[in-house]
């Protein structure tokens, strides 16, 4: 039996790690799990999260680099520092940073 769960998090907020140093801006949301077999065995058994619930893609950014990251919902936090994502596709996703949230640009036909 598959459980609906509503997403906990949106696209264009700002979140960071529960455990590990690294924090960015969601830009998609899987309702459960859709990442490889092989990817989600290489997380250790002791921190491996459940995959019967939402994981989110990240633009994100430690204190050395940027980088797209696909996180679960249990290890995720409101990022409350009100600081901007420096990571570089930010400025093609999103508009202004308000309140932890970012706008979401609307795509124009062109």
């Amino acid at each position: 039996m598959q459980v609906n769960r509503e997403a906990k998090f949106r696209i264009g907020q700002v979140v960071r790690h529960r455990f590990y140093p690294f924090r960015g801006v969601i830009f998609d949301v899987d309702p459960t799990f859709n990442n490889t077999e092989d990817w989600w065995l290489s997380i250790p058994e002791e921190v491996r999260p459940r995959k019967d619930q939402p994981y989110y893609h990240l633009l994100a950014e430690n204190s050395e680099t940027e980088y797209v990251a696909y996180v679960s919902e249990q290890n995720l936090l409101p990022d409350e520092s009100g600081e901007p994502v420096r990571h570089p596709q930010v400025p093609e996703l999103f508009g202004p940073l308000k309140d932890g949230y970012y706008a979401v640009r609307t795509k124009s036909a062109h």
